[in-house]
């Protein structure tokens, strides 16, 4: 009888620690907000769709997790808004789903390949303006300029604050981009092109570990099939799952 308790006080412990684990999925853009444009696709209807098979994943393998989708439809959400539904949740982690494009968004660009984000300042032209495009977003929200203390997307002074910021969570943070950007190579055979820094407002805003990721860049022709593709999406989720459940894993320990 006392080993039979035994097995039940351990199981219940750990439903219970497993209960506690929240994941946000954020799917990138959505509703007005189309975000990077490709020749036929369209970052936000991939976003989604990629953030909702990861959940899937997730949920599959771990049904205790709690999953939180700061949009499940196509439907415009302030990124502000994002960080709000991240924080209210008490989540241990913050997934951001994006597509890349160049900053021109020129059609038939060479520019290839996955890569990730933690919050931090820019150590290269190009990380900046990865940061400028996506939070850009803000503009179309009436009153940004008040709910972001005049923050401007488009002006290079405005990031000077990411230098300062000491985030709690950015050792953990470079850790799980590590190990997407090495499934991303591994699983869905993408180029990768590495774990960057950049002033994203969403990553600024949450309170826990948290990652911004680029699939791959729309304008790329060949990649934008891919990416619009069913078998591209499902590889990437994949990707992005099997670097969760190694994060998962060692973070449980």
């Amino acid at each position: 009888m006392k080993r039979i308790a035994l097995i039940i006080t351990t199981f219940l412990l750990c439903t219970l620690n497993v209960l506690a684990y929240t994941v946000v999925i954020d799917a990138g853009h959505g509703g007005r907000d189309v975000g990077a444009l490709g020749v036929k696709a369209r970052e936000k209807d991939i976003n989604l769709k990629v953030a909702l098979a990861l959940g899937k994943l997730i949920k599959q393998n771990y049904p205790g997790i709690n999953i939180v989708y700061t949009r499940s439809t196509d439907k415009f959400v302030e990124l502000g808004r994002r960080a709000a539904i991240a924080n209210k949740a008490k989540a241990d982690l913050f997934i951001s789903i994006h597509t890349n494009s160049t900053a021109a968004g020129k059609k038939g660009t060479k520019a290839q390949g996955t890569e990730t984000y933690t919050l931090g300042m820019h150590r290269a032209a190009d990380n900046l303006e990865v940061a400028k495009r996506e939070n850009s977003v803000i503009t179309l929200e009436s009153d940004y300029k008040q709910r972001y203390e005049d923050f401007d997307p488009n002006s290079s002074e405005s990031y000077i604050i990411f230098e300062f910021m000491q985030d709690q969570y950015m050792a953990s943070s470079v850790k799980f981009a590590q190990l997407i950007q090495n499934q991303f190579a591994k699983t869905a055979k993408r180029i990768n092109k590495g774990v960057h820094q950049a002033g994203f407002l969403v990553l600024r805003e949450v309170s826990m570990p948290s990652v911004l990721v680029e699939l791959g860049f729309i304008n790329n022709r060949q990649e934008e099939k891919y990416l619009a593709s069913e078998w591209g999406q499902k590889q990437l989720a994949k990707s992005i799952y099997n670097a969760f459940d190694a994060y998962y894993r060692k973070s449980e320990k």
